[in-house]
């Protein structure tokens, strides 16, 4: 497709899902791909930069990447060397910093004990408080630790965060952090866990840097829907926005985001200190643990969870499911549209697996022939110089 005819693909967001899929479609089919997003930035929550101080900061909070997919990781690495980081939490419990997921050293700790793996796993049954059916996240904890860990790492926590009692929140949500009977502190287990050596951002421009590639940045799509030719869509925004919340809005926790510089090399004992019980926010993150970067200052984030704002994360209850389904099925039925990424889906996606998503449904495309080259019709047949020159 020429300039004068427009692009063959409007990708509505510049995070992992839409930057994964414009550079797919730019450099492995030779698509002409214009990228829409209302942010100022590329990168989407993944968005990096160097504050006034100078420190690498994460704008959005910590995001760390790590996987077990060898397709991702030698995807990424087209685009960034890395930088090896295992990622290390501690959690502000009974006063004292300890391990995070619970460990051998965090039972240990807590308890004034010395014991080893296997009278561990014992001291945790014995805890433990089984459960005839596992449907809560507050089930599947007690279930597995007993209610007394429950209160001291899980409750407030999810209380802060979620905005509701771990008793009212889908099993899956605890799912996703595991308990060790080991000395691994580590906070995940993947077997590729690296940071992007020069950040996220640049993993970004770096990706998104093709001739087929077009950005344009602090625009909504829907001012330029009509105005610019486009054959197909591909959309990573929220899914109810796209169909002006025809059943409702979906339920999302946002966070507001403090940020603070200090005058220190080191500010925590670790990247990411958890606080389940006491103050308003969920923990604070220290950056220069991620990046690596050396600086005499050092920058922290504090994540204050609330109701309103951006959406993050999907809020996991049968009743938000069901609302999603009926998005899912007005999708689905939605030619020319591809629905891709974290808030399109309705999902809580790690960064891989959106990334692997959006690897997935490129493939699909292919398969399916929607590669074939054409002209953009309909509505979007007409388009100004001004607009296009403005891409």
């Amino acid at each position: 497709m020429n300039q004068q005819n427009g692009f063959d693909y409007l990708i509505v967001g510049a995070g992992f899902a839409g930057s994964v899929l414009a550079e797919r479609l730019a450099r492995g089919s030779g698509k002409r791909v214009l990228v829409v997003d209302k942010r100022s930035h590329i990168g989407g929550n993944a968005y990096d930069h160097h504050d006034a101080a100078g420190v690498l900061v994460h704008r959005y909070g910590p995001h760390i990447f790590h996987t077990n997919s060898s397709e991702v990781f030698d995807y990424l690495s087209q685009f960034t060397t890395w930088r090896n980081y295992e990622h290390r939490v501690l959690a502000s419990v009974d006063g004292q910093l300890v391990p995070m997921p619970i460990n051998l050293d965090t039972i240990n700790m807590l308890y004034g004990m010395k014991l080893n793996s296997r009278e561990a796993e014992a001291f945790l049954e014995a805890l433990a408080e089984p459960r005839e059916s596992i449907r809560t996240s507050e089930d599947a904890v007690i279930s597995k630790i007993g209610k007394e860990l429950y209160v001291k790492f899980f409750r407030g926590y999810t209380r802060k965060q979620w905005g509701i009692d771990p008793s009212e929140l889908d099993a899956a949500v605890a799912a996703r952090v595991p308990v060790r009977t080991n000395r691994d502190d580590r906070y995940f287990t993947d077997s590729y866990q690296s940071m992007p050596r020069h950040g996220f951002t640049r993993m970004f421009e770096n990706m998104l840097d093709h001739k087929n590639i077009h950005l344009l940045l602090q625009t909504d799509y829907r001012d330029i829907v009509d105005v610019i030719p486009f054959d197909k869509m591909i959309y990573t925004g929220p899914v109810d926005e796209f169909f002006d919340c025809r059943f409702g809005k979906l339920p999302y926790r946002s966070l507001e985001f403090l940020h603070e510089t200090h005058d220190l090399e080191r500010f925590q004992a670790a990247a990411v200190v958890n606080y389940p019980n006491e103050h308003a926010f969920t923990r604070i993150t220290e950056f220069k643990y991620l990046t690596g970067q050396t600086h005499p200052k050092t920058s922290v984030v504090y994540e204050f969870p609330q109701a309103a704002g951006d959406p993050y994360y999907p809020i996991p209850r049968p009743e938000n499911a069901a609302l999603y389904g009926q998005y899912q099925a007005l999708a689905k039925a939605t030619p020319d549209v591809h629905f891709v990424g974290r808030l399109a889906t309705y999902r809580y996606y790690n960064m891989d697996q959106v990334v692997a998503q959006a690897l997935t449904t490129y493939k699909n495309m292919v398969a399916a022939g929607q590669q074939a080259t054409g002209s953009a019709n309909g509505a979007n047949s007409h388009s100004s110089t001004k607009a296009l020159t403005a891409v």
